[in-house]
Order: C-alpha cells, then structure tokens, then sequence
C-alpha cells in the first residue's frame, strides 16, 4: 500500500482521507499547499461544510496543520495547510 498505509487503516471517514489525497497531490517541497475551501470543494465535488469537517477530522487525527492567511488590507484569504506524513503501521 505504500505511502497511504496509515491513512487506509485508520478510522478516518472517506471525506478526510479524500481531502487528505487532494492536498497531498499539491503540497510543495515544504509540504505546504494553500487551496481555498471552495476550490477543495468544486474539485472533489463536495460542499464546502463537507471540506471543512473532513479538514477538522485530519488536524484533530495529525495528518493536517492549517495556518491561516490575511491579504495586506486585513482580509481573509485561504489558509495555509501543512500535510504531514502518515505514520506507517
């Protein structure tokens, strides 16, 4: 199974571990990344409700740490997301 074999044996429900694979698939070489919800959202054909639990599901298990970001006029913008590697089991 690889690099995943953590992530298919956990308990995770399939929403996480679909959100885990998309941010996993656009990580740089600091393993960050930093797509918008409603992106995650359209890409996976998922709600944006949906997204977030499943990001919420994935920091609360450690595949997942989320930053978030602000544009120079104080505003929101996506967060920053840190993909940690599974442990293997």
């Amino acid at each position: 199974m690889g690099y995943f074999k953590s992530l298919y044996s956990s308990e995770l429900p399939h929403r996480a571990r679909a959100v885990y694979m998309y941010l996993h698939d656009r990580v740089d070489r600091e393993g960050k990344c930093y797509p918008a919800i409603g992106t995650i959202a359209k890409e996976l054909k998922l709600s944006r409700s949906t997204v977030k639990r499943a990001v919420a599901d994935l920091e609360k298990s450690g595949y997942l740490r989320k930053e978030p970001r602000w544009r120079e006029n104080g505003g929101k913008s996506s967060n920053l997301y840190y993909v940690e590697k599974p442990n293997s089991s």
